[in-house]
């Protein structure tokens, strides 16, 4: 099997700075040839309604327009093929953990070094995943699944209309106005809610709620913050 091609990236984060050190970074040791740059998860999707689409997709967890996990895990459904790599300063275990389960292919401190950005990214092109060093999965010795765990897993199903129709009927929307915001049909939201539960295995809006909830920060957040 060939190696993965990384000639371009996405980068999502709201700190320009950051933005702008990392797309050097990438340039220099992970052979990424051409690097974009937002700042909302609104403006990725948006970029990734075009084509072609970006080789890997480098995210940041805290955006202004995104809460919990809820952006990776529409991230991960709008992003095709693409790896997600993403690269926080929320580096406990518990969230390192979640974010696998909801899909992304790499996690990597903010606070790495330049070699650790290249030995990630040669690992996301061969194809395997990328934990930072140190990295003990919880509950690796073979405890129970967290339900935690179980709605990543479920969630982590959704295309990406259904995650954002989640996201809509967590704020509280009703199907007529879900259907006014997305300009689709009430009965196509009608049949994408139908859906959304089967795959989360709910047999309500209630309780699809409370799954989407569950994978909230707040209960992977570390408790110093």
């Amino acid at each position: 099997m060939s190696d993965r091609v990384l000639a371009t990236a996405l980068i999502i984060d709201d700190h320009p700075l950051f933005c702008d050190a990392l797309s050097i970074t990438l340039r220099a040791v992970a052979g990424v040839e051409r690097v974009e740059t937002v700042d909302r998860l609104e403006a990725a999707l948006a970029r990734l309604d075009l084509t072609p689409l970006p080789d890997v997709i480098v995210l940041d967890l805290n955006l202004p327009d995104v809460t919990g996990l809820d952006g990776l895990i529409r991230l991960r459904a709008a992003a095709g093929a693409a790896p997600v790599v993403v690269v926080s300063s929320l580096s406990d275990d518990r969230v390192i953990a979640a974010v696998f389960q909801a899909g992304a292919a790499g996690f990597i401190p903010k606070h790495s070094g330049r070699e650790v950005f290249r030995d990630a990214f040669e690992a996301i092109r061969a194809g395997a995943t990328y934990s930072p060093e140190g990295f003990v999965r919880p509950g690796s010795e073979g405890g129970p699944v967290t339900s935690r765990e179980q709605a990543l897993s479920r969630l982590a199903l959704l295309t990406r209309q259904q995650a954002k129709i989640l996201q809509l009927i967590c704020e509280g929307r009703l199907n007529k106005q879900i259907a006014y915001d997305l300009s689709i049909a009430e009965t196509t939201v009608k049949a994408h809610v139908t859906a959304i539960m089967r795959k989360l295995g709910v047999q309500s809006r209630t309780q699809a709620v409370l799954i989407a909830n569950e994978a909230s920060f707040s209960s992977i957040m570390p408790e110093n913050g």
